[in-house]
């Protein structure tokens, strides 16, 4: 083991952040250049570029949670979540760089249409991504006890991620967004595939070597039915409106079956939705640790989810928002647009995580510093919507954004990490990725279609700004979980 790793000094969360950076670094090429590209270079219509992007929270259900249940099991290449790191990120690599040679792969298959190759290629370069991404997040876990350390991993994850996120925007608006394709490529394979030789794995979850690193009394053992079908489909009720809606649009999509007439589906599901994530909400996290455990886990996917439903609408449909408030602008200036504001973004999530998340989440909890910049993200959304027709106030007001989405990518990991059992890690990060990947789909398929629909293209931020708000106002009603801030490391164990 590393002596910064015994020490857990600045330079190993530096390290353990790579990986992750890696992963993230790949999405921002994606954001960046997807939508981009197959509207300017293929000239799909919103519909089929929301189609496309449902490729990746399909990848995302796939993937984190399967690789997650095994990555807890598993020991080959001596590590745990190693393997499936380097694996993701070489597959990664591979499919950002088929990212913009879709029409050549078309040709050379001798395929009729470039919908169905740009779906499989985005398909496979997001399960890949999922693939590494949970044992990215779940070593921070393994690696660092409770408390304030486990925080300090996941905001240093986005700092040091946030800040390459900032530098492929960068490179996307300054230079071109080919560029960015290119030096992501190298930049994921190398951020995957090294620093994962460099970081010592615990053998065993939740023990330190020799010792239980947390009593029984408040460390839940992981059941062997834990990881059973039945079982993560209870663990995710709150999520189930979202499961039944995407499963539905999904069939109608691809099938060409006629929709269920006058949105009767889309209500019932709506329906169910606030029902039970009503029902999550209100209840009181009392009881044994185990079950005051679940139901806090259950309360961080209900708020979590409709953050996403936000941000997922942001992320695709930002291009089609800024060509229809401002049409003067050519494709070039578009993208330049669209890459300036999410540089922006990431650069207020790259600063702020460590230099100010970090000691107000020690001051004032976790739960509270996420919710307000949850709140302040929905009112940069809302000023967008009100007076976004310009490129300088979106820039301006996509900072204030930048405050929220620097809480969303870091605090909520140290949250629920604290509220599921140690052994079963990579399952509880893969069911907690649900809460990311449904509403995205929800965001890809019901939004888009709404949007496409509608002849004011700004009500992509009234929706972002509303579904954001009512995270806000869950995220209020998840209990601060406890700190465990006397445990410590040795010899490659956790807490």
């Amino acid at each position: 083991m590393l002596t910064i790793q015994k020490k857990l000094t600045n330079s190993f969360y530096a390290l353990l952040s790579l990986p992750a950076t890696a992963m993230g670094f790949a999405l921002s090429v994606q954001i960046a250049a997807l939508s981009w590209i197959l509207s300017t270079q293929y000239h799909l219509d919103i519909h089929d570029v929301g189609l496309v992007w449902a490729a990746g929270p399909l990848a995302g259900i796939i993937g984190q949670v399967i690789i997650g249940v095994i990555s807890d099991k598993v020991w080959f290449w001596n590590g745990r979540r190693r393997p499936f790191i380097i694996i993701g990120g070489i597959l990664a690599s591979l499919m950002l760089l088929a990212l913009p040679n879709i029409g050549v792969i078309q040709a050379s298959l001798g395929t009729g249409g470039i919908l169905g190759i740009a779906i499989v290629v985005a398909l496979t370069l997001d399960l890949a991504i999922n693939v590494s991404f949970n044992p990215t997040r779940s070593i921070i876990a393994d690696v660092t006890p409770e408390g304030k350390a486990r925080t300090k991993g996941y905001t240093w994850m986005q700092t040091v991620s946030g800040s390459f996120g900032v530098l492929a925007y960068f490179i996307g608006a300054m230079l071109d967004n080919y560029i960015l394709i290119y030096s992501g490529a190298v930049l994921v394979l190398l951020f995957s595939v090294i620093p994962p030789f460099f970081i010592k794995e615990p053998r065993e979850l939740g023990q330190q070597e020799g010792e239980n690193a947390v009593s029984a009394e408040k460390q839940p053992s992981g059941d062997t039915s834990e990881g059973s079908l039945l079982n993560m489909l209870r663990i995710i009720e709150p999520l189930w409106g979202f499961l039944l809606y995407a499963v539905y649009a999904m069939i109608i999509r691809l099938s060409g079956i006629p929709p269920i007439p006058y949105h009767i589906f889309e209500i019932f599901a709506l329906l169910l939705t606030v029902i039970l994530i009503g029902k999550t909400l209100i209840k009181k996290e009392a009881g044994t640790h185990e079950e005051n455990g679940k139901t806090g886990f259950q309360k961080v996917l209900a708020a979590h989810s409709f953050t996403w439903i936000g941000v997922q609408t942001m992320f695709i449909y930002m291009y089609a928002y800024v060509k229809d408030t401002i049409p003067a602008l050519d494709n070039d200036a578009l993208g330049n647009v669209v890459n300036w504001s999410f540089f922006t973004i990431n650069l207020i999530a790259a600063i702020i995580p460590v230099l100010i998340l970090l000691p107000l989440a020690a001051r004032f909890g976790r739960v509270k510093v996420h919710a307000t910049g949850i709140a302040l993200m929905g009112a940069g959304y809302l000023v967008i919507f009100l007076f976004g027709h310009t490129p300088a106030m979106i820039y301006v007001m996509m900072a204030v954004v930048g405050i929220g989405w620097a809480a969303t990518i870091s605090l909520p990991f140290a949250i629920m990490s604290q509220k599921v059992p140690q052994t079963r890690m990579g399952l509880y990060m893969g069911l907690f990725n649900l809460s990311v990947v449904l509403p995205q789909l929800v965001a890809s398929l019901g939004v888009g279609e709404l949007i496409s629909n509608a002849a004011d293209k700004s009500i992509t931020f009234l929706i972002c700004a509303v579904t954001v708000a009512f995270s806000s106002l869950a995220w209020f009603l998840v209990k601060e979980p406890a700190d465990n801030d006397t445990a410590v490391i040795t010899a490659g164990g956790t807490h």
